[in-house]
């Protein structure tokens, strides 16, 4: 929900989209970028009914436009999705269903999460890599309340830092060494400060693989 995601989701599925239809294809797409200010860093339940909300209004202004399906671009608002889920009549790409499928065709078992405070401790995203036999390991909170910061205050804000990097790096390397099979990156902006592609464990980037679901659907896969 943050521009930086919103970037990041246009890129993915356009670049797909390109790479498998015909040249010059790109992907019809309507966009509906949030003013964050209203959804950042929630913590109260009245909060979480305003957020309902504006999502929900926003997903019947798309519905309404002509989406044939929607994504939410985020992986925390995820936490509303069964409200915004039941007030339209087309399809909601699950983002944390979509990377427990493919992390139960890679066989994974075992795996850390790492996101936004919400994400990593509560049940609502957390239920849906269960449910597909992905076992989670238990967030450490001194990572939660760390990466809860980097997320909010530097990545949502397209500021990269080495010491980020670092973190990540370390947090990574701790979580091998307890027993992590692979890594759920669970914030759309994390992959600015964690090589996907070159690391010590499978990286399951939840933007890239939800972007890749939005294509699927798109190409009609």
């Amino acid at each position: 929900m943050s521009w930086v995601s919103t970037s990041t989701y246009y890129e993915h599925i356009n670049r797909i989209v390109q790479s498998r239809a015909p040249s010059p294809a790109s992907a019809p797409l309507l966009i509906e970028s949030l003013d964050f200010s209203q959804l950042y860093r929630i913590t109260e339940d009245s909060g979480w009914d305003d957020a309902a909300r504006v999502v929900t209004e926003s997903a019947k202004r798309l519905a309404d436009a002509g989406a044939t399906a929607l994504i939410i671009g985020a992986n925390s608002m995820h936490k509303v999705y069964d409200d915004v889920a039941a007030a339209v009549d087309v399809p909601i790409l699950h983002i944390a269903d979509a990377v427990g499928e493919k992390m139960k065709a890679d066989k994974v078992k075992t795996a850390a999460l790492f996101g936004t405070r919400n994400v990593m401790t509560e049940s609502f995203y957390r239920k849906r890599l269960v449910a597909h036999g992905v076992d989670l390991l238990p967030p450490d909170m001194a990572n939660v309340e760390r990466l809860d910061r980097i997320i909010y205050e530097e990545l949502m804000h397209g500021k990269v830092t080495r010491d980020a990097q670092r973190a990540l790096k370390t947090m990574i390397v701790v979580k091998e060494k307890e027993g992590a099979r692979a890594i759920v990156l669970a914030c759309t902006e994390l992959d600015m400060i964690v090589d996907v592609d070159a690391n010590v464990l499978p990286i399951y980037d939840c933007t890239r693989i939800h972007s890749q679901k939005a294509a699927d659907w798109i190409l009609g896969q």
